[in-house]
């Protein structure tokens, strides 16, 4: 059985938190670099300067005085990305998690898929939240990074009430607690998290793959995948040649693109989001990718394979957060708590096949497994035992945060990486 975490080792730094992208489950997240967020920005001509949160002591006080006299509504407007809930098998837009919940609570939700990627969804709610109006939502799942920052930064997420996270605080792993992008869990808790890495067929590489020098081999030409992003693809380039994105310089950066740019003739295609199913089919044999996305391909009946590279990977983390001017804020805590519950954590992890934020819903499942029989008892031991959704703290040893970008390091940044994937 492979390794699972007890978090009782693991490095300091990656217990500071996790860091964050994906799709099949979550196939749609893909950044778009900072030109998507200054246009968003633009468009209404608000300022992306710091320092519109509340932080410490600040965004303590605030939040007091804000859930004072707020109180249970009963409805909920959720915002999601498609495919990243629990599902019936006879109606993939019936919910049972969610029916649960109201059940327990009677709160009504209204579930809405309408996240496709972090860029263009904050440029959708952008305006009403600048313009000081409700997004029609009360809960949305953000990636951290740029677009979570500037939520943030300009002062549109309402800050948590941290005496309705109980369940948050007994149950969730010490990796979500208190992350980088948000210390003290002001404003987000996890939802999810995952890897990006090297997805490969050993049926067609003959040979295991360990590295990311191993997309340079020159046998592998024009059957390797790579990401076209101006996230996933920098810094794991960054990886690639020694170095910790986290604390890259300009002069780092330039060495990582010259070596995509020599990787690039070996390069059959810079894909989006759809590259489980070349890989999957042989039409490429070695890919970046993410740990949800290789999983769910096995249960399929695939035989992919998913390495975290011994130069390292990256780790992301997407987050349920509550927008400001949201109808229903107490609906929306009451819901984030709950599904810190391990009976809840372990229905969403059985379905959405990404790293769960609650270690003990490996338990459930274990137990559910024992309770089944024929594939569903085989596929739910598969998940408790899969180190893609139950990473062992040998690879959390290996994973690295994204570099964070200021707005002039950005231009930088897009003008040494966007030309690679885009010619």
């Amino acid at each position: 059985m492979p390794d699972v975490p007890t978090y009782d080792d693991l490095p300091a730094d990656v217990m500071r938190g996790l860091i964050s992208p994906r799709m099949s489950r979550r196939s749609m997240l893909q950044l778009g670099g900072a030109s998507a967020l200054a246009m968003a920005l633009a468009a209404c001509g608000v300022s992306s300067k710091k320092g519109a949160t509340a932080t410490g002591t600040s965004a303590s006080a605030q939040a007091k005085q804000f859930w004072s006299d707020k109180k249970q509504l009963g409805t909920l407007d959720f915002a999601n990305w498609p495919l990243y809930i629990d599902v019936s098998p006879k109606n993939k837009n019936d919910h049972p998690s969610l029916n649960l919940f109201t059940q327990q609570t009677g709160i009504k939700v209204k579930y809405s898929e309408v996240i496709q990627e972090n860029a263009s969804f904050f440029g959708k709610i952008q305006p009403e939240l600048a313009a000081g109006q409700s997004t029609g939502y009360d809960l949305m799942v953000i990636t951290n990074g740029t677009y979570l920052d500037k939520l943030r930064e300009l002062g549109y997420l309402i800050a948590l009430d941290q005496s309705r996270m109980t369940n948050f605080y007994q149950n969730a792993s010490p990796l979500v607690k208190n992350p980088s992008y948000d210390r003290g869990n002001v404003y987000s808790m996890a939802w999810q998290s995952g890897m990006t890495g090297i997805g490969y067929d050993p049926k067609h590489t003959g040979r295991v793959i360990t590295s990311w020098a191993d997309l340079m081999d020159p046998a592998f030409k024009g059957k390797v995948g790579m990401f076209g992003d101006t996230q996933d693809l920098p810094n794991s380039a960054l990886l690639a040649v020694g170095v910790n994105p986290e604390t890259s310089t300009e002069d780092d950066w330039k060495k990582a693109a010259d070596w995509l740019k020599k990787q690039r003739p070996l390069v059959r295609k810079y894909y989006e989001q759809d590259y489980i199913d070349p890989l999957s089919k042989g039409d490429i044999w070695a890919s970046m990718a993410w740990s949800g996305d290789i999983f769910q391909a096995n249960a399929s009946g695939a035989t992919l394979k998913f390495v975290v590279p011994k130069e390292g990977a990256v780790l992301w983390t997407d987050n349920m957060c509550i927008p400001q001017h949201a109808a229903h804020p107490v609906d929306a805590m009451t819901y984030m708590d709950f599904v810190y519950t391990p009976e809840i954590a372990a229905m969403l992890a059985e379905s959405i096949n990404y790293i769960t934020p609650v270690p003990a819903a490996r338990r459930i499942i274990l137990q559910d497994a024992a309770k089944a029989s024929g594939g569903d008892k085989a596929s739910l031991t598969d998940l408790a035992t899969s180190s893609l959704i139950f990473p062992s703290p040998s690879d959390f040893s290996r994973l690295h945060r994204y570099r964070v970008l200021t707005a002039e390091e950005q231009k930088t940044w897009n003008s040494l990486f966007e030309p690679i994937y885009q010619s």
